[in-house]
């Protein structure tokens, strides 16, 4: 029997997969096309980790909202790590891409809002 979490819990909850999600894409980078065995193990811990917890989310917030907020909120703080940390080119063209996502996520987050 899986928890019932409340609105505010499934928010929170949704972080916490969303940061599982970005743990394993970024062990992917680091794997080095499997030849490293920590983060080679820890991609496929981090993204169970992350289903698990997008199960309990969508029964609350919905499949439309958690799958729109657990992608594009990844993809940015995936995006941000390869800026930051792995030295990839942040172009004018990437930035304003980002920017169209958050505004997507912005959108979903506020209409999941109003359905409530």
């Amino acid at each position: 029997m899986l928890p019932q979490l409340n609105v505010t819990q499934a928010w929170w909850v949704l972080s916490l997969a969303i940061v599982f999600e970005v743990g394993g894409t970024t062990c992917m980078r680091l794997s080095e096309g499997f030849t490293r065995l920590t983060p080679s193990a820890l991609i496929f811990v981090f993204y169970a980790f992350s289903f698990m917890l997008n199960v309990l989310v969508i029964r609350v917030l919905g499949l439309s909202v958690v799958y729109a907020v657990w992608s594009g909120a990844g993809t940015i703080a995936t995006s941000l790590i390869g800026y930051l940390y792995f030295k990839e080119p942040a172009t004018a063209l990437k930035m304003a891409s980002a920017g169209l996502v958050v505004a997507g996520v912005v959108g979903m987050h506020m209409a999941s809002r109003q359905a409530a």
